[in-house]
Protein backbone atom coordinates (compact mmCIF):
# COMPACT_ATOMS: atom_id res chain seq x y z
CA UNK A 1 0.00 0.00 0.00
CA UNK A 2 1.35 3.41 -0.82
CA UNK A 3 1.29 5.75 1.58
CA UNK A 4 -0.38 9.08 0.82
CA UNK A 5 2.16 12.35 1.48
CA UNK A 6 1.08 14.90 3.85
CA UNK A 7 -0.35 17.28 1.42
CA UNK A 8 -2.22 14.63 -0.30
CA UNK A 9 -3.71 13.95 3.19
CA UNK A 10 -4.36 17.59 3.65
CA UNK A 11 -6.53 18.24 0.49
CA UNK A 12 -8.21 15.10 0.55
CA UNK A 13 -9.30 15.60 4.32
CA UNK A 14 -9.98 19.64 3.76
CA UNK A 15 -12.56 18.55 0.98
CA UNK A 16 -14.15 16.11 3.41
CA UNK A 17 -14.51 18.41 6.04
CA UNK A 18 -15.85 21.97 3.64
CA UNK A 19 -18.52 19.18 2.11
CA UNK A 20 -19.37 18.04 5.95
CA UNK A 21 -20.33 21.66 6.53
CA UNK A 22 -22.26 22.31 3.23
CA UNK A 23 -23.91 19.58 3.96
CA UNK A 24 -24.86 20.33 7.46
CA UNK A 25 -28.57 20.05 7.38
CA UNK A 26 -30.44 23.12 8.20
CA UNK A 27 -33.28 22.30 10.84
CA UNK A 28 -35.03 25.71 10.35
CA UNK A 29 -38.29 26.16 7.73
CA UNK A 30 -37.47 28.26 5.13
CA UNK A 31 -40.33 30.46 5.39
CA UNK A 32 -38.85 33.64 7.42
CA UNK A 33 -35.49 32.44 7.79
CA UNK A 34 -33.49 35.83 8.14
CA UNK A 35 -29.73 34.26 8.25
CA UNK A 36 -28.03 31.49 6.67
CA UNK A 37 -26.96 28.35 8.92
CA UNK A 38 -23.59 29.19 8.00
CA UNK A 39 -23.35 32.39 9.24
CA UNK A 40 -24.95 31.82 12.70
CA UNK A 41 -22.51 28.73 12.90
CA UNK A 42 -19.44 30.83 12.15
CA UNK A 43 -20.42 33.46 13.96
CA UNK A 44 -20.85 31.56 17.03
CA UNK A 45 -17.52 29.25 16.22
CA UNK A 46 -15.26 33.01 15.77
CA UNK A 47 -16.73 34.74 19.02
CA UNK A 48 -16.77 31.35 21.48
CA UNK A 49 -12.60 31.62 20.10
CA UNK A 50 -12.89 35.36 21.40
CA UNK A 51 -13.75 34.47 25.10
CA UNK A 52 -17.87 34.71 24.30
CA UNK A 53 -19.25 31.94 26.31
CA UNK A 54 -23.06 32.27 25.48
CA UNK A 55 -25.67 33.43 23.45
CA UNK A 56 -25.90 36.88 24.84
CA UNK A 57 -21.90 37.69 24.54
CA UNK A 58 -22.02 35.78 21.11
CA UNK A 59 -24.61 38.51 20.14
CA UNK A 60 -22.22 40.99 21.38
CA UNK A 61 -18.92 40.25 20.05
CA UNK A 62 -21.21 39.67 16.31
CA UNK A 63 -22.44 43.15 16.73
CA UNK A 64 -18.85 44.47 17.90
CA UNK A 65 -17.71 43.39 14.58
CA UNK A 66 -20.39 42.83 12.38
CA UNK A 67 -18.80 45.47 9.80
CA UNK A 68 -15.91 43.30 9.24
CA UNK A 69 -17.92 39.73 9.47
CA UNK A 70 -20.07 41.21 6.36
CA UNK A 71 -16.91 41.11 4.01
CA UNK A 72 -17.24 37.50 4.29
CA UNK A 73 -20.78 36.32 5.84
CA UNK A 74 -24.05 37.48 4.38
CA UNK A 75 -26.10 39.51 6.56
CA UNK A 76 -28.61 41.02 5.02
CA UNK A 77 -30.61 41.99 8.54
CA UNK A 78 -27.34 42.47 10.72
CA UNK A 79 -25.42 40.14 13.43
CA UNK A 80 -28.12 37.50 14.96
CA UNK A 81 -28.97 37.79 18.27
CA UNK A 82 -29.54 35.16 21.33
CA UNK A 83 -32.69 34.52 20.57
CA UNK A 84 -31.55 33.36 16.91
CA UNK A 85 -28.63 31.75 17.85
CA UNK A 86 -30.21 29.59 20.47
CA UNK A 87 -33.11 28.75 17.96
CA UNK A 88 -30.39 27.41 15.54
CA UNK A 89 -28.21 25.41 18.26
CA UNK A 90 -31.57 24.23 20.18
CA UNK A 91 -32.76 22.57 16.35
CA UNK A 92 -29.06 21.50 14.76
CA UNK A 93 -28.81 17.62 14.95
CA UNK A 94 -26.35 16.94 17.33
CA UNK A 95 -24.80 13.80 15.77
CA UNK A 96 -24.36 16.05 11.95
CA UNK A 97 -22.83 18.62 14.13
CA UNK A 98 -20.61 16.67 15.18
CA UNK A 99 -19.44 15.20 12.01
CA UNK A 100 -18.80 18.58 10.37
CA UNK A 101 -16.28 18.42 14.09
CA UNK A 102 -14.92 15.29 13.28
CA UNK A 103 -14.35 16.11 9.45
CA UNK A 104 -12.57 19.27 10.37
CA UNK A 105 -10.52 16.80 13.09
CA UNK A 106 -9.53 14.55 10.24
CA UNK A 107 -7.75 17.74 8.39
CA UNK A 108 -6.75 18.78 11.20
CA UNK A 109 -4.81 15.57 11.59
CA UNK A 110 -3.67 15.50 8.53
CA UNK A 111 -2.35 19.50 8.45
CA UNK A 112 -0.22 18.32 11.43
CA UNK A 113 0.98 15.10 10.51
CA UNK A 114 -0.61 13.09 13.17
CA UNK A 115 -0.70 9.68 13.41
CA UNK A 116 -1.11 7.22 16.30
CA UNK A 117 -0.27 8.22 19.38
CA UNK A 118 -2.25 8.39 23.18
CA UNK A 119 -5.94 8.81 23.00
CA UNK A 120 -7.21 9.07 26.79
CA UNK A 121 -11.21 8.36 27.19
CA UNK A 122 -13.34 10.17 29.70
CA UNK A 123 -16.62 12.08 30.74
CA UNK A 124 -17.71 14.90 32.18
CA UNK A 125 -21.17 16.01 32.78
CA UNK A 126 -22.04 19.83 31.88
CA UNK A 127 -23.58 20.58 35.29
CA UNK A 128 -25.19 23.84 34.53
CA UNK A 129 -27.29 21.70 31.23
CA UNK A 130 -29.38 20.27 34.44
CA UNK A 131 -33.11 21.20 33.63
CA UNK A 132 -34.95 20.85 36.86
CA UNK A 133 -37.98 22.83 35.38
CA UNK A 134 -38.43 20.11 32.69
CA UNK A 135 -36.57 17.09 34.67
CA UNK A 136 -33.78 16.67 32.55
CA UNK A 137 -30.70 15.24 33.51
CA UNK A 138 -27.81 17.20 32.80
CA UNK A 139 -25.98 16.22 29.75
CA UNK A 140 -23.09 14.10 29.94
CA UNK A 141 -20.25 13.96 27.58
CA UNK A 142 -17.53 11.21 26.62
CA UNK A 143 -14.92 12.65 25.01
CA UNK A 144 -11.19 11.80 22.75
CA UNK A 145 -8.46 13.67 24.14
CA UNK A 146 -4.96 13.25 22.03
CA UNK A 147 -2.78 14.05 24.81
CA UNK A 148 0.34 14.29 22.51
CA UNK A 149 -1.26 16.73 21.18
CA UNK A 150 -3.90 18.43 23.72
CA UNK A 151 -6.70 17.71 21.11
CA UNK A 152 -10.23 16.83 21.36
CA UNK A 153 -10.77 14.13 18.82
CA UNK A 154 -14.34 13.66 19.22
CA UNK A 155 -17.27 13.25 21.84
CA UNK A 156 -20.46 11.19 22.09
CA UNK A 157 -23.20 12.48 24.52
CA UNK A 158 -24.85 10.08 26.95
CA UNK A 159 -27.55 11.46 29.49
CA UNK A 160 -26.00 9.41 32.13
CA UNK A 161 -22.39 8.38 33.42
CA UNK A 162 -23.88 4.50 34.04
CA UNK A 163 -24.34 4.89 29.92
CA UNK A 164 -20.54 5.83 28.86
CA UNK A 165 -20.22 1.83 28.81
CA UNK A 166 -22.35 2.29 25.50
CA UNK A 167 -20.82 5.84 24.42
CA UNK A 168 -17.87 4.91 24.43
CA UNK A 169 -17.98 2.06 21.64
CA UNK A 170 -19.93 4.58 19.95
CA UNK A 171 -17.04 6.89 19.92
CA UNK A 172 -14.45 4.57 18.82
CA UNK A 173 -15.93 3.49 15.82
CA UNK A 174 -16.17 7.08 14.41
CA UNK A 175 -12.11 7.81 15.35
CA UNK A 176 -9.19 6.60 13.73
CA UNK A 177 -7.23 4.79 16.23
CA UNK A 178 -5.28 2.28 13.94
CA UNK A 179 -1.32 2.55 15.97
CA UNK A 180 -3.17 4.69 18.86
CA UNK A 181 -2.96 3.50 22.84
CA UNK A 182 -6.18 4.02 24.00
CA UNK A 183 -6.24 4.33 27.53
CA UNK A 184 -9.92 4.55 29.91
CA UNK A 185 -10.66 4.11 33.58
CA UNK A 186 -12.66 1.72 35.37
CA UNK A 187 -16.04 2.68 33.40
CA UNK A 188 -14.51 1.40 30.35
CA UNK A 189 -13.07 -1.92 31.23
CA UNK A 190 -15.41 -4.22 29.30
CA UNK A 191 -14.54 -7.51 26.70
CA UNK A 192 -16.74 -5.63 23.71
CA UNK A 193 -14.74 -2.43 24.49
CA UNK A 194 -11.27 -4.10 24.61
CA UNK A 195 -12.28 -5.28 21.28
CA UNK A 196 -13.26 -2.73 19.67
CA UNK A 197 -10.20 -1.07 20.13
CA UNK A 198 -7.91 -4.16 18.54
CA UNK A 199 -10.84 -4.39 15.69
CA UNK A 200 -9.68 -1.24 14.44
CA UNK A 201 -5.78 -2.10 15.04
CA UNK A 202 -5.57 0.01 18.24
CA UNK A 203 -3.88 -0.85 21.37
CA UNK A 204 -5.33 -0.55 25.02
CA UNK A 205 -5.02 0.15 28.79
CA UNK A 206 -7.68 0.04 31.07
CA UNK A 207 -8.01 0.22 34.34
CA UNK A 208 -9.21 -2.27 36.64
CA UNK A 209 -11.71 -1.82 39.15
CA UNK A 210 -14.53 -4.09 41.20
CA UNK A 211 -16.57 -3.69 38.36
CA UNK A 212 -14.60 -6.17 36.88
CA UNK A 213 -14.46 -8.14 40.40
CA UNK A 214 -12.68 -11.61 38.84
CA UNK A 215 -10.43 -9.88 37.01
CA UNK A 216 -9.19 -7.46 39.58
CA UNK A 217 -9.05 -10.16 42.47
CA UNK A 218 -6.88 -12.60 40.51
CA UNK A 219 -4.74 -9.58 39.36
CA UNK A 220 -4.32 -8.35 42.92
CA UNK A 221 -3.18 -12.04 43.46
CA UNK A 222 -0.73 -12.10 41.41
CA UNK A 223 1.12 -9.36 41.72
CA UNK A 224 0.51 -9.89 45.48
CA UNK A 225 2.11 -13.80 44.78
CA UNK A 226 5.09 -12.10 42.97
CA UNK A 227 6.11 -9.48 44.98
CA UNK A 228 6.17 -11.65 47.90
CA UNK A 229 9.54 -12.32 48.83
CA UNK A 230 9.45 -14.92 51.24
CA UNK A 231 10.39 -18.68 50.87
CA UNK A 232 8.47 -21.27 49.00
CA UNK A 233 8.59 -24.46 47.88
CA UNK A 234 10.92 -25.74 45.00
CA UNK A 235 7.97 -26.29 42.48
CA UNK A 236 6.37 -23.21 42.78
CA UNK A 237 7.79 -20.72 40.63
CA UNK A 238 7.42 -16.76 41.17
CA UNK A 239 5.50 -14.63 38.57
CA UNK A 240 8.47 -12.29 36.05
CA UNK A 241 7.33 -9.12 36.98
CA UNK A 242 9.27 -5.81 35.25
CA UNK A 243 9.68 -2.79 37.14
CA UNK A 244 9.93 0.95 36.91
CA UNK A 245 9.92 4.21 39.70
CA UNK A 246 9.70 7.36 38.91
CA UNK A 247 9.63 10.47 41.65
CA UNK A 248 7.84 13.88 41.68
CA UNK A 249 8.38 16.23 44.22
CA UNK A 250 6.52 19.95 44.05
CA UNK A 251 3.35 21.93 45.59
CA UNK A 252 5.00 20.65 49.11
CA UNK A 253 4.52 16.66 48.37
CA UNK A 254 6.64 14.02 46.99
CA UNK A 255 5.06 11.13 45.14
CA UNK A 256 6.86 7.97 44.07
CA UNK A 257 5.23 5.77 41.35
CA UNK A 258 6.68 2.23 41.24
CA UNK A 259 4.74 0.83 38.02
CA UNK A 260 4.78 -3.34 38.35
CA UNK A 261 4.34 -5.38 34.49
CA UNK A 262 3.30 -9.00 34.49
CA UNK A 263 3.23 -10.85 30.57
CA UNK A 264 2.71 -14.22 32.23
CA UNK A 265 -1.26 -14.44 32.44
CA UNK A 266 -1.27 -17.80 33.58
CA UNK A 267 -3.15 -16.09 37.17
CA UNK A 268 -6.11 -14.81 35.10
CA UNK A 269 -8.74 -17.31 34.12
CA UNK A 270 -10.81 -14.38 31.88
CA UNK A 271 -7.53 -13.67 29.61
CA UNK A 272 -9.59 -15.48 26.84
CA UNK A 273 -11.95 -13.08 27.09
CA UNK A 274 -10.13 -9.89 26.56
CA UNK A 275 -9.14 -9.68 22.83
CA UNK A 276 -5.05 -8.78 22.82
CA UNK A 277 -4.76 -9.14 26.16
CA UNK A 278 -0.74 -9.44 27.00
CA UNK A 279 0.39 -7.63 29.98
CA UNK A 280 -1.55 -7.16 33.71
CA UNK A 281 0.04 -3.92 35.31
CA UNK A 282 -0.16 -2.94 39.05
CA UNK A 283 0.84 1.06 39.85
CA UNK A 284 1.86 1.74 43.77
CA UNK A 285 1.75 5.30 44.89
CA UNK A 286 3.26 6.74 47.82
CA UNK A 287 2.77 10.09 48.66
CA UNK A 288 4.39 11.64 51.07
CA UNK A 289 2.75 15.40 52.38
CA UNK A 290 5.89 17.16 53.44
CA UNK A 291 4.18 20.02 55.94
CA UNK A 292 2.14 17.94 57.50
CA UNK A 293 5.24 15.03 57.32
CA UNK A 294 2.22 11.97 56.95
CA UNK A 295 2.50 9.16 54.19
CA UNK A 296 -0.54 7.62 51.90
CA UNK A 297 -0.11 4.54 49.84
CA UNK A 298 -2.26 3.98 46.59
CA UNK A 299 -2.05 0.52 44.68
CA UNK A 300 -4.23 0.83 40.82
CA UNK A 301 -4.66 -2.18 38.26
CA UNK A 302 -4.68 -2.39 34.72
CA UNK A 303 -4.55 -4.37 31.45
CA UNK A 304 -3.13 -3.58 28.38
CA UNK A 305 -2.95 -5.56 24.83
CA UNK A 306 0.45 -4.02 23.59
CA UNK A 307 3.20 -6.57 23.85
CA UNK A 308 6.06 -4.38 22.52
CA UNK A 309 5.30 -1.65 25.19
CA UNK A 310 8.56 -0.67 27.65
CA UNK A 311 7.62 -0.59 30.87
CA UNK A 312 8.30 3.07 30.96
CA UNK A 313 5.98 3.59 28.05
CA UNK A 314 3.17 2.22 29.71
CA UNK A 315 3.88 3.93 33.34
CA UNK A 316 3.98 7.24 30.83
CA UNK A 317 0.38 6.32 29.53
CA UNK A 318 -0.99 5.39 32.77
CA UNK A 319 -0.26 8.76 34.01
CA UNK A 320 -0.91 11.11 30.84
CA UNK A 321 -4.47 9.58 31.00
CA UNK A 322 -5.25 12.31 33.38
CA UNK A 323 -4.11 15.46 31.31
CA UNK A 324 -7.84 14.66 29.95
CA UNK A 325 -9.17 16.27 33.17
CA UNK A 326 -6.30 18.62 33.51
CA UNK A 327 -6.05 20.33 30.26
CA UNK A 328 -9.71 19.42 28.55
CA UNK A 329 -12.06 19.60 31.69
CA UNK A 330 -10.17 21.94 33.92
CA UNK A 331 -10.01 24.34 30.89
CA UNK A 332 -14.11 23.65 30.14
CA UNK A 333 -14.72 24.78 33.48
CA UNK A 334 -12.40 27.16 33.98
CA UNK A 335 -11.46 29.49 30.83
CA UNK A 336 -15.03 28.33 28.90
CA UNK A 337 -17.05 28.30 32.00
CA UNK A 338 -18.81 25.26 31.00
CA UNK A 339 -20.55 24.60 34.34
CA UNK A 340 -22.28 28.22 34.39
CA UNK A 341 -23.72 27.74 31.31
CA UNK A 342 -27.16 27.51 30.84
CA UNK A 343 -28.50 26.73 27.48
CA UNK A 344 -30.66 23.77 28.02
CA UNK A 345 -33.23 24.60 25.12
CA UNK A 346 -33.65 21.20 22.77
CA UNK A 347 -30.39 20.12 21.75
CA UNK A 348 -28.17 23.44 22.81
CA UNK A 349 -25.99 21.92 25.68
CA UNK A 350 -24.93 19.41 23.44
CA UNK A 351 -24.30 21.21 20.51
CA UNK A 352 -22.60 24.32 22.76
CA UNK A 353 -20.05 21.25 23.88
CA UNK A 354 -19.00 20.57 20.46
CA UNK A 355 -18.70 24.36 20.01
CA UNK A 356 -16.58 24.83 22.74
CA UNK A 357 -14.39 21.35 21.27
CA UNK A 358 -13.99 23.26 17.99
CA UNK A 359 -12.71 26.70 19.98
CA UNK A 360 -10.08 24.68 22.17
CA UNK A 361 -8.75 22.50 19.74
CA UNK A 362 -8.44 25.94 17.68
CA UNK A 363 -6.74 27.65 20.06
CA UNK A 364 -4.30 24.52 21.74
CA UNK A 365 -3.00 23.68 17.70
CA UNK A 366 -1.67 27.47 17.88
CA UNK A 367 1.97 26.97 18.64
CA UNK A 368 3.08 30.45 17.76
CA UNK A 369 2.60 32.07 21.09
CA UNK A 370 3.57 30.40 24.36
CA UNK A 371 0.23 31.54 25.96
CA UNK A 372 -2.75 29.88 28.12
CA UNK A 373 -6.40 29.51 26.96
CA UNK A 374 -7.66 31.53 28.10
CA UNK A 375 -4.97 34.67 27.06
CA UNK A 376 -5.48 33.07 23.85
CA UNK A 377 -9.09 34.23 23.58
CA UNK A 378 -7.80 37.19 24.73
CA UNK A 379 -5.68 37.96 21.79
CA UNK A 380 -7.72 36.66 19.42
CA UNK A 381 -10.50 39.18 20.29
CA UNK A 382 -8.04 42.01 20.08
CA UNK A 383 -5.70 41.03 17.80
CA UNK A 384 -7.77 40.32 14.30
CA UNK A 385 -4.75 39.06 12.46
CA UNK A 386 -4.59 36.31 15.24
CA UNK A 387 -8.10 34.92 15.28
CA UNK A 388 -7.72 34.64 10.93
CA UNK A 389 -4.69 32.63 11.70
CA UNK A 390 -6.03 30.49 14.09
CA UNK A 391 -8.92 29.67 11.91
CA UNK A 392 -6.93 29.73 8.97
CA UNK A 393 -3.35 28.74 9.63
CA UNK A 394 -2.51 31.82 8.19
CA UNK A 395 0.73 33.47 8.99
CA UNK A 396 -0.49 36.58 11.63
Amino acid sequence: MIRESKAVKEKRALEEFEQALRSLPDPRRAQGKRYSLRAVVVIALMAMVCGADDAEAIQEWGEANSEWLSTFVELPHGTPTQDVILAVFAALEPQAFSGVFLSWMAFLRARLDLNGGHIAIDGKTSRGSYDRAHERPAVHTVSAWLSDESLVLGQQKTQEKSNEITAIPQLLALLDIGGATVTIDAMGCQTDIAEVITKAQGHYILAVKDNQPTLHEEIQEAFADALDAGPRPLDQSRLTIETYTSTDKGHGRIEERTLHVCRDLSWISTASRWSGLEFIAMVESVRTDLSKGTTSTQARYYIGSDAKASTESIANLIRRHWSIENELHWVLDIAFSEDSARHRAGNCAQNFATLRHFAINLLKSDRTVKLGVANKRKRAGWNRKYLIHLLTGAEC
